[in-house]
């Protein structure tokens, strides 16, 4: 049982990563879905934007100032200089682009283009040299493919529709008209497009910039704390300057306060919590390898919610998509393995008894060795530690032979 026991809890160590960050793209999923309708309804996008990061900041200071108390670095210029980057990469030009990419055009399409971020983070974190590329190892064609494959899946999906796939819960909700959400009149497909390429390339650098702060400021409440506060700020300066009427402001207990709400609580304070303790373990690129089930997931959520139509070429892509992320996650797997194979420590013999111990494995599993009680007549214990033997020189000595 105890074996058992271990082998379930290693499991579950190791697929915590991968549980935690498919947890999130449903909380972008919904959160897609909710503010799509909330954008629909006439609310700007900009006061959108300060809302949620004003609710994030709410919602995760408290546990920031009580549980990093004792453990916040001191803020030094170098980190305050790259919090406020990161306040302007992730909730201003980020959110508000994004946000006007799926005002004029839909989720799924947004979802869609947003999956050129694992390439996007790929390319930028081997030019910083936060991911080795050779080719004549598996594992790193592998990931180079697996990237190729799902923009490929994603620009599938863009360019080319192909015949409307019905489901029995697409027909339903064709055949409703209460169940369709009013389109805006201002769609424009080649705006939309150009400003989610702009959001994602931003989205992108946030993770590189998010994984370098983490290495000199690695309070991770504090900082998503810090983030989102200063993204508040910058916000409100977008807004005054974007938005010349005091009426946008004005929120009641509706579609536009959930959008704010669930923005700000699950796609900022939540995901950027789980998304930096990800990414010190896993790096950014093992992050953003899941965007693309966020597309799968807003399609299907779409055609129940939103009664949007499902075309052949969305299928074909979205398999082309679940195709690359598996190879990247593959790739990421391995090299990860490698590691750790690099860090286990040289093994220590015990001859007396024939057997091996993990001097640092023991110590972090709370495990103790074998305690010999020795005595006056007890044989000492020789321990033998795997290494190579240096034998002394030997030297040849000429003795004179008797007469």
């Amino acid at each position: 049982m105890e074996g058992k026991a271990g082998r379930l809890g290693d499991f579950m160590q190791r697929a915590r990563p991968y549980i935690a960050m498919v947890s999130l793209q449903f909380g972008y999923a919904g959160m897609n879905i909710i503010t799509k309708v909330s954008l629909n309804r006439g609310m700007s996008h900009y006061v959108l934007v300060v809302y949620r990061h004003a609710i994030a900041t709410v919602v995760i200071a408290p546990f920031a100032l009580i549980l990093e108390r004792k453990v916040r670095p001191k803020m030094t210029l170098a980190v305050f200089t790259q919090i406020f980057v990161l306040g302007l990469l992730g909730p201003v030009i980020d959110q508000n682009l994004y946000y006007a990419g799926l005002k004029f055009t839909s989720p799924t399409f947004s979802c869609a283009m947003s999956n050129m971020l694992p390439a996007m983070t790929f390319v930028m974190a081997v030019l910083c040299r936060m991911e080795k590329v050779d080719m004549k190892k598996v594992r790193c064609v592998a990931k180079v493919a697996g990237t190729v494959v799902t923009v490929g899946g994603a620009m599938l999906m863009t360019l080319y529709k192909g015949n409307v796939l019905n489901f029995p819960w697409s027909v339903h909700g064709h055949a409703s008209n209460g169940s369709e959400v009013p389109e805006p009149a201002d769609k424009d497909w080649a705006k939309g497009s150009i400003f989610l390429i702009i959001a994602t390339l931003a989205w992108a650098s946030f993770f590189i910039l998010q994984a370098v702060t983490l290495k000199r400021y690695a309070a991770h409440l504090s900082l998503t704390a810090l983030v989102v506060f200063m993204g508040t700020l910058q916000s409100i300066a977008v807004t005054f300057v974007m938005e010349h009427s005091a009426n946008v402001w004005s929120i009641g207990w509706d579609m536009n306060l959930l959008a704010a709400a669930y923005a700000g609580i699950v796609s900022s304070s939540i995901a950027y919590y789980v998304q930096g303790l990800v990414m010190k373990k896993r790096g950014p690129v093992f992050v953003t390898a899941f965007s693309p089930l966020m597309m799968i997931i807003v399609a299907v959520m779409g055609s129940f919610i939103l009664a949007e139509k499902i075309y052949l070429g969305g299928v074909l892509g979205a398999l082309l998509i679940v195709a690359g992320l598996y190879s990247v996650l593959w790739g990421k797997y391995k090299e990860f393995q490698e590691k750790e194979a690099e860090e286990i420590p040289e093994p220590v013999k015990d001859h007396q008894n024939g057997h091996t111990h993990d001097l640092e494995a023991a110590h972090n599993n709370g495990l103790e060795l074998p305690n010999h009680s020795f005595s006056a007549a007890a044989a000492p214990v020789t321990v033998a530690v795997t290494g190579p033997i240096i034998q002394p020189p030997m030297v040849a000595v000429k003795v004179p032979r008797p007469n």
